[in-house]
């Protein structure tokens, strides 16, 4: 007996699961169209959720969710990764980048 959902039922699955609160912020971010640096997200995510007594620098705490999430997001085509100009691979990048919405 085999136990194998159709593609359909997979997709209607992750239309259910509610997305990773740092993947809602990263979207926002972009949805104007442009560029945006990652830090500057984690900054928010910080300024919203940080309690009022917590060092100035708690944004670096998001800095690697933001990351993760922004390759995943990349990965699945639903963003892109700027590095000095041009669309990163998501599984092969280093430095400083960007995040943007997919240009067609």
């Amino acid at each position: 007996m085999t136990t194998d959902k159709s593609e359909a039922q997979n997709k209607e699955e992750e239309k259910e699961t509610p997305e990773d609160p740092v993947v809602t912020y990263i979207l926002n971010a972009v949805a104007d169209g442009g560029e945006i640096s990652p830090n500057h997200i984690a900054q928010k995510i910080a300024a919203d959720r940080a309690k009022e007594n917590a060092p100035k620098d708690i944004w670096r705490k998001y800095m690697t969710a933001v990351r993760q999430q922004a390759i995943h997001l990349a990965r699945n085509g639903r963003l892109e990764i700027v590095r000095k100009g041009e669309v990163a691979d998501p599984n092969d990048f280093k430095g400083l980048y960007k995040l943007r919405l997919p240009r067609k």
